[in-house]
């Protein structure tokens, strides 16, 4: 110890602990402020592909919805033959029978308004209000529709789609459901929030 009672080496092992427990201290407060500038799980889950094993969707049936792609309900329809044969039946009743409107992507812009004629892939979600409109695959009188072709019938506000989700004219709702990006891992199973021209 020097003549001037200050114990110059506690002074440095103080200063120096000191430093090191605020070192450490800052390091574990920028840690989870650091952390928190990433997605949450639920905020990437709701981004994140969906894949779809549709081995067991018979002809005629339809699977959905289905877990929610971006917090959407995904509808996937396998076609029949003579469900295609509807679809290519087209009449005036349509408001967007052509798919003009930007709705789908490219690949769907076709009288099915998919990939393959036989599977359909939608946004289960009515474009008037957001509700979900009920499968009605029959051709066969409905009371809401004497002359139904069978698709989808929105209870709520009375908006008809068809087979291929194009809108019936004069009803609330005012465009084609959607056909969100998808793309065909195998025959039989599909992943909805990925095209593959862009995977």
């Amino acid at each position: 110890m020097s003549g001037d009672g200050v114990d110059k080496q506690r002074r440095y092992f103080l200063i120096g602990a000191t430093s090191v427990v605020g070192g450490i201290g800052i390091v574990g407060a920028a840690v989870p402020f650091v952390g928190s500038w990433a997605p949450s799980a639920k905020a990437r889950a709701l981004g994140a592909p969906v894949t779809v094993d549709i081995s067991k969707l018979e002809p005629g049936a339809m699977l959905g919805p289905i877990p929610a792609w971006r917090g959407q309900p995904i509808f996937i329809l396998n076609r029949t033959p003579e469900m295609l044969k509807q679809i290519e039946a087209v009449d005036d009743s349509r408001a967007d029978p052509d798919s003009d409107r930007d709705q789908q992507p490219a690949y769907a812009k076709n009288e099915f308004r998919s990939r393959k004629p036989e599977i359909g892939v939608y946004v289960g979600l009515c474009t008037h209000l957001g509700c979900s409109p009920k499968f009605y695959p029959l051709v066969t009188p409905e009371p809401f529709d004497a002359n139904w072709k069978g698709g989808y019938f929105c209870p709520c506000h009375g908006s008809k789609f068809d087979l291929a989700g194009r809108v019936a004219k004069n009803v609330p709702a005012p465009s084609n459901l959607l056909v969100p990006p998808y793309s065909f891992v195998s025959d039989t199973v599909v992943t909805i929030g990925v095209d593959e021209e862009n995977a």
